[in-house]
């Protein structure tokens, strides 16, 4: 079991990330917390109809309780990340095709990047949600960028299928918002939520 450290592991609850995803490792080792790595396996797939606001909580909080009821006694930090564009949900593309659908649609124009961050109590109890969005502009992109990007690798795990901290920030134009929130973990919501539920209090507390 992989585990991940802030600068100062000094909590004496533990906290478990219900994500795989090495950009929320890094980001939440970011914040004076230690924590633990618990991928979750609730399947990340839409409903029929469902809007990308409440898919994206959806998710998060059934990521969320699902861990916490295999690590009882935790708290349990959970989050989905999703691409919107014309209404449409872009989630991690299932291939070459889809990457190249998605970027082309993202290309010369606007779209929103949002985040759902659920956190469970050590009673597998839901405590409390968040959704940020922030909006991502890129430029205009010509066949062979696309195409050379695709070669990288970079976009086939990721939401939308581009790493906004990789390659494709030559892409961006504009970001209105949290720069964070597009890696994948809003950080400043993150670091509110976990104070006002004494996560961090505890943390700052140990290490004065």
């Amino acid at each position: 079991m992989v585990r991940g450290f802030g600068q100062q592991p000094c909590m004496t609850t533990a906290l478990v990330l219900a994500s795989a995803s090495p950009r929320r490792r890094e980001l939440l080792g970011q914040l004076e917390i230690q924590f633990e790595i618990v991928p979750s396996t609730v399947p990340e797939v839409p409903a029929a109809g469902e809007r990308a606001e409440a898919f994206a909580q959806r998710i998060a909080r059934d990521k969320a309780l699902e861990v916490a009821q295999r690590r009882p006694g935790q708290w349990v930090l959970a989050a989905d990340t999703v691409v919107v564009c014309d209404g449409a949900i872009l989630g991690k593309p299932a291939d070459r095709t889809e990457a190249r659908r998605m970027l082309t649609m993202l290309a010369a124009r606007s779209h929103r990047v949002l985040t759902a961050v659920a956190l469970a109590s050590p009673a597998d109890a839901l405590v409390e949600e968040r959704l940020v969005a922030t909006t991502v502009t890129f430029r205009a992109l010509a066949a062979g960028e696309i195409e050379a990007y695709l070669d990288t690798g970079e976009p086939f795990d990721k939401a939308g299928a581009y790493a906004i901290q990789g390659q494709a920030a030559a892409f961006v134009t504009a970001i209105d918002g949290s720069w964070s929130n597009v890696v994948g973990l809003p950080l400043e919501e993150v670091r509110e939520l976990l104070q006002r539920h004494g996560l961090l209090a505890v943390a700052a507390a140990a290490s004065a």
